[in-house]
């Protein structure tokens, strides 16, 4: 099995740390992948091995608008951010995604579905409410 759970990657540790990712002002996107990627903690950046495929997907997947922009809210300690909903349409079979800053496609975090995800009509990604204790990412 190729996808062992959700993951912070590495490179987007260290690029918090030396100002490679800015999400403020840079572009980030989705990719869908089968069970056939190896995508964890060490992925460095955006692959097409093992994208998923059909529907009207294309490789690289689709840029992300981000709905909530970095803040603390209310928490005062957590920074979270969000994205707004990302979709396909058509018959698509996805079993996790990897979300990577578009131009450098340094890897920002994967996500694993627990288990194949299918649509016939419409694949809709829809993220977590932008909370800090639930959005997508978070750093306390």
């Amino acid at each position: 099995m190729a996808f062992t759970g959700n993951w912070t990657c590495n490179t987007f540790k260290t690029g918090m740390m030396n100002g490679t990712f800015n999400f403020t002002s840079g572009s980030f996107k989705i990719a869908l992948y089968t069970n056939n990627a190896t995508l964890d903690a060490t992925t460095t950046q955006y692959t097409a091995v093992g994208e998923t495929s059909g529907g009207n997907y294309v490789a690289g997947g689709q840029l992300l608008t981000i709905s909530q922009v970095p803040t603390t809210g209310n928490s005062g300690t957590t920074a979270y951010i969000s994205f707004g909903t990302a979709s396909w349409t058509g018959a698509i079979t996805a079993r996790g995604a990897l979300i990577y800053q578009a131009g450098t496609n340094g890897a920002v975090c994967v996500l694993d579905f627990g288990g194949d995800k299918t649509s016939t009509l419409t694949w809709v990604m829809t993220f977590p409410d932008p909370t800090n204790t639930s959005a997508i990412i978070r750093i306390a």
